[in-house]
């Protein structure tokens, strides 16, 4: 049985996923991507380029990297207090599973919450994990988060929604 062949499989991925993130397991989170792996937050409904088109939040290895060094720093003054989040998920659905494309994709709709000393920012929308099997474990190709006010003016969001 390879690690994809099951739809539990897939899910148990996605809330795997939100778990470390909420629980700042970041350099787990980051093993979770594939190297040529994107994190995308579109910043218009239905954008279909994250290169061409202006985007909230596009980064491949380095920049997560980079923004995870960043949240562990002391001297990040924007992290005094720390940020702390909370992925609320739906169950995700699988949109697709392609077993011999070698590829998967996960729907899930979210309330995330993002607290810092005593402010809370509250954002929905819909995730979409884009999967492959390598090296027999599933990794993230792409996490496309679609904000539901994407569009509007944005408190400043400092984790990974």
């Amino acid at each position: 049985m390879s690690t994809a062949d099951s739809e539990q499989n897939l899910i148990r991925f996605v809330l795997r996923e939100a778990r470390l993130l909420d629980e700042q397991r970041y350099e787990e989170w980051l093993a979770l991507f594939t190297d040529d792996g994107h994190y995308w937050v579109p910043l218009a409904r239905d954008q279909t380029d994250p290169v061409l088109h202006a985007s909230l939040a596009y980064e491949d290895a380095l920049l997560r990297q980079l923004r995870v060094e960043r949240l562990r720093s002391p001297r990040a003054f924007s992290q005094q207090p720390p940020s702390r989040s909370h992925h609320l998920l739906q169950t995700p659905e699988v949109e697709r599973m392609d077993v011999a494309a070698n590829a998967y994709v996960t729907r899930t709709q979210f309330v995330y919450t993002e607290a810092q000393g005593d402010a809370q920012i509250h954002l929905a929308g819909t995730v979409f994990h884009t999967l492959a099997v390598v090296e027999g474990a599933l990794r993230l190709r792409l996490k496309r988060v679609n904000l539901l006010n994407c569009d509007a003016a944005l408190p400043s969001i400092q984790l990974f929604p």
